[in-house]
């Protein structure tokens, strides 16, 4: 990973969690928002959305509200999605939202209501475009009129597409301040890298946005990260990873084994536009363990809402979010500028870390006293239960006495009795760590199972 890319990505690897936004005229048929494709709609079919679309409960600011209680720190609004319409005043095209009933600028409300909570805010923009005449059509993968033999020999200009895509994403890195985050979605077959024209993409965007941090959809997709996994990516590479709907098994790590920053992007149902028969909500302990394992294998997790065609984030999401808030008012300590730990991951749970600092996440009761694998005992200085900082007592026992590498602690007076968690969706302790010589701080930058087996071989000895 070089220099910039980790320059412009410490606060993201800080934040670690934050909240996406796919909404548009889609949330009217309410299937998601790729019911154009679905469908095979064409434009004159699609256009009843745009003349229905009258968002009068969008108040962005009670959005930020709950995504800052959520413990959120950033957030992306679908600025474009493909089907070309456009939440933003675009000089562009006619076809946005300040030409609907919501006669104004979406984007821009949103903006400014995130930053004024003080959160971090970045935009969606969709590559493709379903809506403008210049995007290929028969025979693409996704276009609605993929199948219709009339546009077989339809003359098309994609360069005039092509400027006409730079222009807008022009638009959005000039017209509405310092943006944080630019996710671009998405490339796919022949349909990526400099098909995009993405080297002077990027270059135009660097000018006007040097700081902002961009995803890696340019080139990547959901079956390749793109060069930003290799020695040397391309300018166009991206900032991070963007693995969807899928946790990857150690993280991501490129070709000279360094781990690169990612984000997992994730549905709280199983739609990211607002589906009014989806059901199907991931519960809040699922989630805070997948935003753990996330933050555990040095990632971020992306969790996205679908607000309906009025503009409310659906009442199962706030209620999910209100449950992962409280969790991360007490323990977001655990989360926020934590990673990947130099302790391998224990039976009972996950580890975080910063700097000499581990936090363990406890999934799992135990028989007894709780093991601290990787932590012998004369280097544990101090335990505390990070929810309300009460220290937690020593648990070494008559029945620990064989496992003399390995630290214990107890979850009530006697370290024999058996208690339960005090959180059963995630127990965090907070552990202190005496400085000693041979300290494992050393195997931040070994792949786990390096790792692991460096560990396995000085714990025998002692270190």
């Amino acid at each position: 990973m070089n220099q910039a890319i980790r320059e412009r990505t410490k606060w993201f690897m800080d934040a670690r969690f934050g909240m996406f936004i796919h909404w548009g005229i889609y949330a009217i048929p309410a299937c998601g928002e790729w019911v154009m494709s679905q469908r095979e709609m064409t434009n004159e079919e699609y256009e009843q959305y745009f003349q229905e679309f009258d968002p009068t409960a969008y108040d962005p600011k009670e959005w930020a509200k709950l995504a800052k209680r959520a413990g959120m720190k950033y957030a992306v609004l679908t600025a474009k999605h493909h089907d070309g319409f456009c939440l933003f005043d675009s000089a562009l095209t006619d076809y946005k939202a300040t030409n609907t009933k919501a006669g104004r600028d979406l984007v821009g409300e949103f903006l400014d209501a995130f930053r004024a909570e003080g959160i971090r805010v970045g935009l969606y923009f969709s590559l493709i475009d379903w809506h403008h005449p210049d995007f290929p059509k028969y025979g693409d993968r996704h276009h609605p009129m993929r199948n219709q033999e009339r546009y077989k020999d339809a003359q098309i200009d994609f360069d005039r597409y092509l400027d006409f895509m730079h222009g807008q994403v022009k638009e959005l890195v000039t017209n509405y301040g310092k943006l944080d985050l630019l996710w671009f979605d998405f490339s796919y077959d022949d349909m990526r890298g400099e098909t995009w024209r993405a080297t002077e993409l990027i270059q135009m965007v660097r000018k006007y946005q040097p700081d902002v941090v961009i995803d890696n959809r340019l080139e990547g997709s959901g079956e390749n990260h793109g060069s930003i996994a290799t020695a040397e990516p391309l300018i166009y590479s991206g900032d991070f990873a963007s693995p969807e709907q899928i946790i990857p098994p150690e993280g991501i790590i490129d070709e000279n084994g360094e781990h690169i920053p990612w984000e997992l992007c994730a549905t709280m149902n199983n739609h990211w536009g607002y589906c009014n028969f989806d059901h199907e909500y991931k519960p809040a302990d699922m989630l805070i363990r997948k935003l753990v394992e996330c933050t555990s294998k040095g990632g971020n997790m992306i969790l996205n809402v679908g607000p309906d065609a009025k503009g409310r984030i659906p009442k199962e999401s706030v209620q999910i979010l209100e449950e992962i808030g409280a969790w991360m008012e007490r323990n977001g300590e655990s989360i926020y500028g934590c990673g990947i730990s130099e302790i391998p991951k224990p039976e009972w749970g996950r580890y975080t870390q910063n700097a000499d600092t581990i936090y363990a996440h406890v999934y799992e009761a135990p028989l007894g006293a709780l093991p601290l694998y990787g932590i012998a005992p004369d280097r544990l200085e101090k335990v505390y239960y990070l929810a309300d900082g009460s220290e937690m007592t020593r648990g070494e026992a008559w029945n620990t006495v064989l496992f003399q590498d390995v630290a214990f602690v107890s979850l009530g007076a006697n370290p024999v009795f058996t208690y339960p968690l005090p959180d059963p969706i995630d127990t965090v302790l907070k552990i202190k760590i005496k400085k000693a010589a041979g300290c494992v701080r050393e195997w931040t930058s070994l792949p786990p199972f390096l790792a692991k087996l460096f560990y396995s071989k000085s714990s025998s000895t002692g270190q």
